[in-house]
């Protein structure tokens, strides 16, 4: 019988400190930064996060660091939804979709009903 290991989650988190330092200085570089060298440091970042062990260590380095926190929040999203934004602030952007796809939806009724001409010669004899 083969028993399986429970996944253990990495407490040290140098790692993931220097991922979230860089990606921290591609975000504020002045210099264009290579597609590639970004979404490299991303999908490591984001591999990292999944490995780390939830708690206050891991709070207070997604506190320090903006666009770690932010990518957190998407990896887990289907899970937490988002958990580390502001409340008014994820309101206002849930709001602001809705309103979006509500304006996309009515256009797209819009295209679909042909509009109604009149007649010139209706009630002409």
């Amino acid at each position: 019988m083969n028993a399986t290991k429970p996944h253990s989650r990495k407490t040290d988190l140098t790692v993931t400190h220097v991922l979230a330092e860089l990606l921290e200085r591609l975000e504020r570089s002045k210099v264009p930064v290579g597609a590639e060298q970004y979404r490299s440091v991303v999908q490591h970042l984001a591999s990292e996060l999944g490995d780390v062990e939830p708690g206050t260590a891991l709070g207070a380095l997604l506190d320090s660091h903006p666009a770690a926190a932010e990518l957190y929040e998407n990896v887990n999203y289907q899970y937490a939804g988002l958990c580390r934004s502001e409340l008014d602030a994820s309101l206002a952007a849930e709001r602001q979709a809705k309103e979006i796809l509500d304006r996309a939806m009515s256009r797209t009724l819009n295209r679909s009903i042909p509009p109604h001409k009149e007649d010139p010669t209706h009630g002409k004899s």
